[in-house]
């Protein structure tokens, strides 16, 4: 079993659109690859874990959805493991959407994941909950909603960082990178 990172997709690992639908508006921001190798390079399993009410919206469609994950895949070299995603609305009282624990419970199963060493990363309030949730250690990143979903918590995740290469360099024990 090996410890994993649950990482957020929109705002955490690519650039925030709003209802991300198209692989043409698919922007993977600049340290993503470096953030993953680091965290294979320390043993993590790297497990996407994705809220897309916009498939129950009618905005689009699985397919689409799914075309995102494969150009990720592929743009990042196959350093993700797995893929999970939500499809419901916010109000459907589903298990699967963050802050549940659907998915994460799933990517256990499919993954004999252990839980101690695990981490939640991510930019929003769900997130973090969701690491809360599932008692793994919790990451906040100030990209996507992240700067303004910060104040929104009641208790502290267990780091805050600029972005995702900041966070798992802490998560990792490896200094920050040094501003130029």
């Amino acid at each position: 079993m090996k410890k994993a990172a649950f990482i957020d997709r929109d705002g955490t690992l690519v650039e925030e659109v709003n209802y991300l639908s198209r692989v043409d508006d698919l922007r993977v921001f600049d340290y993503t690859r470096e953030a993953l190798e680091l965290l294979r390079a320390a043993d993590f399993q790297i497990v996407v874990v994705t809220n897309q009410s916009g498939i129950g919206r009618g905005i689009y469609t699985e397919e689409a959805m799914h075309s995102i994950h494969e150009a990720m895949a592929v743009e990042l070299s196959g350093l993700i493991d797995a893929f999970y995603f939500c499809p419901h609305l916010p109000d459907a009282g589903c298990e699967c959407r963050k802050p549940g624990m659907g998915m994460i419970n799933a990517a256990c199963r499919d993954h004999q994941i252990e839980m101690n060493g695990s981490w939640m990363i991510g930019d929003k309030l769900l997130d973090i909950q969701t690491g809360f949730n599932a008692g793994i250690g919790t990451a906040m990143v100030q990209t996507g909603y992240g700067r303004t979903h910060a104040g929104l918590l009641d208790r502290n995740p267990d780091i805050i960082g600029s972005d995702l290469l900041e966070v798992v360099r802490n998560i990792i024990g490896l200094p920050n990178r040094l501003s130029a």
